[in-house]
């Protein structure tokens, strides 16, 4: 049953202190602490991990009345709650998810005044005479969380969300406050326009995430690329995420992968109802598991351990993309991102936009979102710079040291010949082949098809043997990026994609055939192929160690009290300390309540909650 509401200081400094246990506010969250606290409304755009939550939690307990929080996810909304509870911070949620019980009783301690934050699904705000029952009571703030579902232009749009237009004429003296991490200038000003935000300030805090090593790559052999991948994120503690492109590949990665040794799950829409919430389950509990899911598996994801997030295919915008690759590290401690794509997901993904109902309008948004994409996978540069353009923030002219064109910059070469080579043998062959068939007329493999065809006849047979298959590989599929070449892609009867079936020529092709136009392409050739047409495969990157944090055996005595405590209460572990919490505990060592009291993240109700326990395994490891 939630506590009595909130009745400890209304200054921001010492609830941050007393309830959250930090010892000040980070980048723009004091500005903006204050700005709501003072009855100031306006739009926070904050990445993942950037301490977003804290800018209406510590207003809400500020002012009076009831915070009311607005989640579209009842898995976060279910993790906040229980994690404001530990707080010492009475908190509860309605959403349609509730038992009729659990729903009174909410319902009860709202009307009671009992409440310092109510989490609301949007679609239940407007819903069962919700509004009315709040215009009756002293509401504190308004915060309206992943605010870009409200835009027509975000890239997860939920019609559900429009009814909140309505709040800032309903309730014209109550603060709003709209937050979100993946918001392009143009669904910015959508979500200021909507939530009657035109007149308020912006908070933009930098959208960098510098913990995440960011890497892409060509998809040449996905299992064994996968597999060096893990090898090198995992710690061995957190858990991981496999976004892949489709229900049915979702499933056989979690199969090949436990089959390979690792805890996998599979994750998409199709699933039985029962299935993803054991899914979710495990994931969220704190186990180290490998979610491998589609989009589904989106927005609320609160784990603050997760080491890695991979994509198997080229994502639509950046704005999706930075949000996934955001619920790696949000505990601030290292994590690593992997982008593989080929020539066909920019093909497949460009055919939809053209085939798709949308208005023209909508349609070069996407084209527009999908280059800016397409331009962070095949950079030359840090991969950070073209990333934080799109969400219009200059990068620092430094690179960044994390990504892997820092590490490994990549090497430049005058492609101009070899992308004429290509064009010519595409336009030879009468634009009716696959790259697999160009590249054997290129390479002078007698082939029975390259002989049925004549094609071994051509002024273009074996002229192209200064690359390998792999090389030719990498010039299509930069020149598929330029849009100078395009794949056809077909469509099975049921509307799904079919491998591309032949390369075609684009208008940007002539210029780049006369000569006219100079090829600069990265020379990201990995290895040789084999006979069987698959990269010959390296040795396997070893094992991450999992780092040893200071403490040593002190972290792991905390981590198994804490899996423990968690599991006696049914939460997550994380929701109990977070990792960074524990470690520092355990370099500390203190020997008493006060110097417990000193580790960020350690409030008030958390020491005295668990302060003697703590202090008790602390002894038990001398």
């Amino acid at each position: 049953m939630p506590a009595e509401a909130w009745s400890g200081p209304s200054d921001p400094g010492l609830v941050l202190h007393e309830v959250f246990g930090h010892p000040g506010f980070r980048g723009r969250q004091r500005e903006i602490v204050d700005h709501v606290t003072g009855g100031g409304s306006g739009l926070v755009l904050m990445p993942t991990g950037g301490g977003k939550s804290l800018c209406y939690q510590v207003p809400a307990l500020c002012r009076p009345g009831v915070g009311v929080v607005v989640s579209p996810l009842i898995a976060l909304m279910e993790d906040q709650v229980a994690a404001m509870r530990q707080q010492g911070v009475s908190a509860a949620a309605l959403h349609s998810d509730l038992d009729p019980d659990a729903r009174t009783e909410a319902r009860r301690a709202f009307r009671e005044g009992r409440l310092d934050l109510l989490y609301v699904s949007p679609e239940r705000l407007a819903m069962d005479g919700m509004l009315d029952e709040l215009d009756s009571r002293r509401v504190a703030l308004f915060a309206v969380d992943e605010a870009h579902c409200i835009s027509q232009w975000g890239h997860h749009f939920r019609p559900e969300y429009r009814a909140l237009t309505i709040l800032a004429d309903r309730f014209p003296g109550v603060p709003r406050l709209a937050l979100t991490a993946t918001a392009d200038p143009r669904t910015a000003e959508d979500i200021r326009r909507l939530l009657g935000l035109m007149d308020d300030p912006v908070f933009k805090g930098g959208f960098d995430r510098p913990n995440i090593f960011v890497g892409a790559t060509d998809r040449v052999a996905e299992r064994q690329q996968l597999r060096e991948f893990l090898r090198s994120a995992s710690d061995g503690r957190g858990a991981g995420i496999v976004y892949c492109g489709s229900r049915k590949k979702a499933e056989a990665t979690a199969q090949w992968l436990c089959a390979d040794g690792w805890d996998a799950l599979a994750f998409h829409a199709g699933m039985e109802a029962s299935e993803k919430r054991a899914a979710h389950k495990r994931f969220a509990a704190g186990e180290t598991v490998i979610m491998c899911a589609t989009i589904a598996f989106g927005m609320g994801i609160d784990r603050p351990d997760v080491r890695f997030v991979a994509h198997t295919e080229l994502p639509k915008s950046p704005e999706g993309w930075y949000q996934e690759i955001g619920r790696a590290g949000r505990d601030g401690l290292p994590a690593k991102a992997l982008l593989l794509y080929g020539a066909g997901d920019i093909a497949l993904a460009r055919s939809r936009i053209a085939e798709s109902a949308a208005p023209e309008a909508q349609q070069a948004i996407e084209r527009m979102r999908l280059d800016s994409i397409i331009a962070i996978a095949e950079a030359a540069e840090c991969r950070r710079r073209p990333l934080l353009r799109c969400f219009g923030e200059e990068p620092p002219e430094a690179p960044c040291g994390n990504c892997d064109n820092c590490q490994t910059p990549p090497r430049l070469w005058n492609g101009t010949v070899a992308a004429q080579k290509l064009i010519s043998a595409c336009l030879r062959t009468g634009q009716r082949f696959g790259l697999g068939h160009l590249t054997d007329v290129l390479l002078g493999v007698r082939s029975e098809k390259v002989e049925r065809f004549g094609h071994d006849k051509l002024p273009t047979f074996g002229v192209g043997r200064e690359l390998d298959a792999e090389g030719w590989r990498a010039v299509a599929r930069q020149l598929v990026a330029r849009g100078v070449l395009d794949l056809f892609v077909d469509r099975r009867p049921d509307g799904t994609a079919a491998p591309p079936v032949y390369v075609v020529l684009e208008a940007a092709a002539r210029p780049m055939l006369k000569g006219e136009v100079e090829v600069i392409l990265r020379a990201d050739i990995a290895g040789k192929i084999t006979s069987s047409g698959r990269r010959a495969p390296g040795r396997a990157a070893p094992a991450a160690t999992p780092p040893t944090p200071g403490g040593g055996g002190r972290f792991e005595a905390l981590r198994a009290w804490r899996t423990a405590t968690a599991k006696a209460q049914k939460i997550a572990p994380f929701i109990v300390f977070q990792d960074k919490t524990l470690e520092e505990i355990a370099a500390r060592n203190p020997a008493t309540l006060d110097g417990l009291a000193e580790v960020s993240g350690v409030g008030s109700s958390k020491l005295e909650r668990y302060g003697p326990a703590i202090l008790d395994v602390l002894r038990s490891c001398e």
